[in-house]
């Protein structure tokens, strides 16, 4: 921080007696060595050698703050963009394949040259309503919308904004509706319309909850229990090959409720067709390779042009994920368990998807908090 000292002849125990001054000695922020005299006491010379240490910190964090903004600041969004999605090492293969569809498809074509000192709540509200005008589904409004919300408070965080950008914005509203899950009626026609593969398939979406990679991935050595179904891994659809699953680290899994049906499905089709290191489904020409995604969506794409099989309007494959959700939710299971099984990494994606499938409601709570209150 600097020293202090007297220009006299008197030893240092005896400077708080000596009538002479007090000189300090410091560094400048440009680091040449600089004197100051004239203190009468030493209390003076450390408040001042104290002010000066503050004042050459603050400035310092100034100065790199004011370098900050200068460096991105007048970085075009796209660059900046880049950047930042480098820093994303936790994502997999198929969220950085979500992520470049969404930054080359809708951010980048609107707002990839824009300097990123211009942004502000005006940019961001008509960023929506163009994506708005351009017909986008609310589906894709909203990841889009997260996406920069997340790049742009990692520039708020660096000093490039005085406020939020997203300040008074109101976030698109994803349309439960769209989430279009099929009757157990239509249930029952579906999983019957394709072969044994397709009904498998049909059975672990609806029935565990597995997404389409996942279902790829089903291995008879992953019942772990008489009601218990293990999620390792999924066939990665950018890659075709086993791999992690979505949200968690290699090796890491999650246990699904597993219903005596969907058992029994795989319990046949293994008896039935056989399995390779415990896997059901492999690549039809090569029993080496890992079942190939198009495989059923091409049949679901086939089934669908079938005017006999009642399906949803709109409905997707993952709609029978959806069912799922919608199954457990309606009779009363914890959304906090379904987010759990569905391998969500935040409540708040499962609240947002489903939380119109909740039964309850205000009279029904007062009703079941009643109970003990009347005992």
């Amino acid at each position: 921080m600097g020293s202090f000292f007297k220009k006299c002849e008197h030893s240092q125990t005896q400077w708080p007696k000596c009538v002479h001054p007090y000189t300090i000695r410091y560094r400048s922020i440009t680091g040449r060595q600089t004197e100051e005299s004239g203190f009468t006491t030493q209390g003076k010379a450390v408040r001042r050698l104290t002010e000066i240490y503050n004042e050459k910190h603050t400035t310092h964090h100034s100065q790199t703050k004011f370098e900050r903004i200068q460096k991105y600041g007048m970085m075009h969004f796209e660059e900046y963009a880049t950047e930042w999605k480098a820093s994303q090492r936790d994502l997999s293969p198929a969220s950085i394949r979500h992520l470049d569809s969404l930054l080359q498809h809708h951010l980048f074509p609107l707002l990839g040259s824009r300097r990123m000192n211009s942004f502000d709540h005006k940019v961001v509200e008509d960023f929506i309503q163009t994506m708005e005008r351009n017909g986008a589904g609310l589906a894709t409004q909203s990841n889009t919308f997260d996406k920069l919300r997340a790049i742009l408070l990692d520039a708020h965080r660096l000093g490039l904004f005085s406020e939020s950008p997203f300040n008074g914005v109101k976030a698109p509203q994803y349309d439960p509706a769209r989430a279009v899950i099929p009757s157990p009626e239509q249930l029952r026609t579906i999983r019957t319309a394709g072969d044994d593969v397709f009904t498998l398939f049909v059975d672990l979406m609806s029935g565990c909850g597995l997404r389409n990679g996942e279902a790829a991935a089903v291995n008879l050595d992953n019942i772990v229990a008489d009601d218990v179904y293990r999620i390792r891994e999924q066939v990665n659809q950018t890659t075709a090959r086993y791999g992690p699953l979505k949200h968690r680290r290699p090796n890491n899994y999650r246990d699904v409720p597993l219903p005596a049906r969907v058992k029994q499905t795989i319990k046949r089709y293994a008896a039935e067709h056989g399995t390779v290191d415990g896997y059901l489904l492999r690549h039809p020409k090569d029993p080496t390779r890992a079942f190939p995604y198009y495989g059923l969506s091409n049949q679901w794409r086939r089934i669908k042009e079938k005017s006999h099989v009642d399906i949803p309007q709109g409905m997707v494959l993952y709609g029978l994920r959806h069912f799922f959700a919608s199954n457990c939710l309606t009779h009363g299971i914890p959304i906090t368990d379904v987010a759990e099984w569905m391998g969500h990494k935040n409540i708040d994606v499962t609240f947002k998807i489903y939380r119109h499938l909740m039964p309850g409601s205000i009279s029904a709570a007062a009703r079941v908090l009643e109970f003990d209150l009347a005992a």
